[in-house]
């Protein structure tokens, strides 16, 4: 179970690791505060958690953590991803495709 914290500066930091995640078929969490996920480890903060093992007494809730994290991130990850942003074009991928179009259109004109 990996534990990411949302408030990570820079964000380039943490965010391939949903990919990896996805990848791997490993259950992800994000949470509020890498000050919370600091106290975990004995630290000011922390960016990233990895949960691999824990004590049989605390088993249970480690089950329900992972499981919460499949149903919330990892079975949606397609969604998540295809509608994060608003797919709106920026400015550079807009003129690219203009210019394509342009040519593809004089091309088509030559040809025909």
């Amino acid at each position: 179970l990996v534990i990411i914290a949302h408030d990570v500066d820079p964000i380039e930091l943490v965010m391939w690791i949903p990919t990896l995640c996805k990848k791997m078929d490993i259950p992800y969490l994000i949470v509020k505060g890498k000050a919370r996920l600091g106290k975990i480890v004995h630290k000011k903060t922390s960016a990233v958690l990895c949960l691999t093992d824990v004590h049989p007494k605390d088993q249970d809730t480690f089950e329900q953590l992972r499981n919460s994290g499949s149903q919330k991130y990892l079975a949606r990850y397609e969604t998540i991803m295809t509608t994060t942003g608003g797919k709106i074009m920026g400015y550079k991928n807009l003129s690219i495709k203009a210019k394509r179009e342009r040519a593809e259109r004089a091309e088509s004109k030559r040809q025909g």
